[in-house]
């Protein structure tokens, strides 16, 4: 396969997790093993590439940037999020349980996957486990709350939106909708209020290029409590993603409708319960999207440079 065509897949893939609510694009870029390289690469804003800039050097800041892999990866995202989008929101609306089930088994294998990459696990290893655990289920079990919309709140949003984007086992859009931002930046990109998008994308950009660095700093530094931490976060969100729940009050966002308030329930204490269809067919689903993360995992990272 093709670098440029691996890389472009890798986005596709990156790109459908990011319009999956409680599934982090992060976490798809650590399993096909491009990761490392894209913190690398956006974190590149230094005093070198400001020289490069400043003299025009423009062949030179592109490979500063990695500007090749970052072009594929980024075109693979945007496609993928404009290609799956719809699809993903009707599965989601016609086919809860099953898909919940599906993103339930790829966060588990996206878990043993990075718990898998940290050496000499030990107990210090174990307490951030613990603390991210702690953080993802308090963020996914967070009631969304509605915050003033003024420019600098968009803009922080901008900033704790792509944070989280690129951060293993957090969904920046789940985070937009606990700050009650969600709806208004949908909003504004619908009508075209450039204002602010103009504003949420500088909050964006300056939280990408600042994030990304502390990221770069602490993989480097602390590789093992830093994938510990995140391992944590990641099995935290299941309970975003678990199959079983049942919704008591919703939030209409356009034509969207979104749950607000969820309590989770066993398959058993389903109205009408079938056991093929309630535990048996959802538990396959898990199973799948377990086996995917793996076999995708292997293809993607067989003969890859490290």
């Amino acid at each position: 396969m093709p670098k440029w065509l691996r890389v472009y897949l890798s986005g596709v893939l990156m790109g459908a997790a990011d319009v999956i609510p409680g599934v982090s694009g992060g976490t798809i870029a650590f399993i096909l093993g491009v990761y490392d390289r894209l913190i690398h690469s956006l974190s590149g804003v230094n005093k070198t590439s400001i020289t490069m800039l400043f003299k025009g050097d423009i062949k030179a800041l592109w490979r500063h940037f990695d500007g090749a892999f970052l072009l594929a990866l980024g075109a693979g995202i945007l496609s993928s999020i404009f290609l799956l989008a719809g699809l993903i929101t009707h599965l989601l609306a016609t086919y809860p349980s099953y898909l919940w089930s599906f993103f339930f088994g790829l966060i588990l294998a996206s878990a043993y996957f990075l718990i898998n990459q940290i050496a000499g696990f030990s107990f210090r290893h174990f307490v951030g486990l613990l603390f991210g655990i702690a953080l993802g289920a308090s963020l996914s079990l967070l009631v969304p709350t509605q915050l003033n919309t003024s420019y600098t709140m968009v803009f922080f949003s901008g900033m704790i939106a792509i944070c989280a984007m690129i951060l293993p086992g957090i969904s920046g859009s789940f985070l937009l909708l606990m700050l009650g931002m969600y709806g208004f930046v949908l909003s504004a990109i619908k009508s075209l209020d450039f204002a602010v998008i103009i504003v949420f994308a500088a909050g964006a950009l300056i939280g990408l290029l600042s994030f990304s660095k502390i990221l770069n700093y602490l993989l480097n530094h602390v590789r093992s409590m830093t994938l510990s931490f995140l391992t944590g976060v990641m099995l935290g969100a299941l309970v975003k993603v678990w199959p079983w729940k049942v919704t008591d009050t919703w939030s209409v966002i356009g034509h969207k409708k979104l749950p607000l308030e969820e309590h989770l329930i066993l398959p058993w204490n389903l109205n009408d319960f079938y056991w093929p269809l309630d535990l048996l067919l959802p538990l396959v689903f898990v199973f799948v999207g377990f086996m995917s993360v793996i076999l995708i995992s292997n293809i993607f990272l067989r003969n890859s440079d490290k």
